[in-house]
């Protein structure tokens, strides 16, 4: 079974940046889509973005598109997630999923980002 290990996560300033990354521990790498969620406290958990196994279709939701960017090296078996204009309503912990969408999909152990307004 793969195993997802994600860094990156932090403390940053409203309007700054941070780009977190996901190891996967496969040699299939290649073969999942890949996702993140995310839970900030007292909410439910909710999809951030996801990407196919190319790398060639993305999706993301409405409150982060067109400032997170979602993408992949499958010959280094990583998922990023480069997320720019954090504001405080994005501090949570993120989550990398293999398989996001699927009864069978795959949680990482998820990194805290925080944003200090």
């Amino acid at each position: 079974q793969v195993q997802l290990v994600e860094s990156g996560g932090g403390l940053v300033q409203a309007g700054g940046s941070l780009r977190l990354s996901c190891a996967a521990s496969t040699r299939t790498f290649s073969n999942y889509r890949m996702g993140w969620f995310r839970q900030a406290p007292g909410k439910e958990r909710e999809f951030v973005a996801a990407i196919n196994w190319s790398g060639g279709n993305t999706v993301y939701a409405d409150s982060v598109k067109g400032r997170f960017t979602i993408s992949r090296d499958n010959a280094k078996n990583t998922v990023y997630l480069q997320m720019n204009g954090l504001n405080s309503e994005d501090t949570a912990v993120y989550y990398c999923v293999a398989d996001p969408f699927s009864s069978t999909s795959v949680w990482g152990q998820g990194t805290q980002v925080t944003v200090s307004s």
